[in-house]
């Protein structure tokens, strides 16, 4: 679970409900292997962690399976994660994660994540990168 000291974890799946619940687990681990992440640090990179797992069970699509990937870790105060798939390149723009009214049903995983996170990227080259990343608040 550690690379280079630092806690890591790791994960390959399908883009199937699962994948959210491990996700969390595995984050459960990362967070037992690094005390030194607080709270309130914890529950927002969790959220943003799985309203991202949650668009690509939900949202992606591709003429095959879809596979994911997930890796998060803790080091020198910054939690980083990311998650690739082979799905077709999601058509989101980052730019304009808003959160939407009240009563909307949907739409508001990117604009959480972006809220409870220091940097947000995705890249879009034969299937999807999400990099995730937040500073430790202490």
């Amino acid at each position: 679970m550690a690379t280079d000291d630092r806690p890591t974890v790791r994960i390959e799946a399908m883009a199937e409900p699962a994948f959210i619940d491990a996700v969390h687990e595995a984050l459960e681990s990362l967070w037992d292997a690094a005390p030194e992440v607080g709270d309130e640090d914890r529950l927002l990179f969790t959220l943003a962690a799985s309203e991202v797992a949650t668009n690509i069970v939900t949202h992606a699509t591709a003429g095959h399976p879809i596979d994911v990937a997930f890796e998060a870790s803790v080091r020198s105060g910054v939690i980083e994660a990311a998650f690739t798939d082979n799905a077709d390149p999601a058509p989101v723009s980052l730019l304009s994660a808003t959160m939407p009214g009240t009563d909307a049903e949907s739409g508001r995983g990117l604009a959480l994540a972006l809220a409870a996170l220091d940097a947000f990227t995705h890249e879009a080259h034969g299937g999807n990168v999400w990099r995730l990343r937040r500073t430790v608040r202490k």
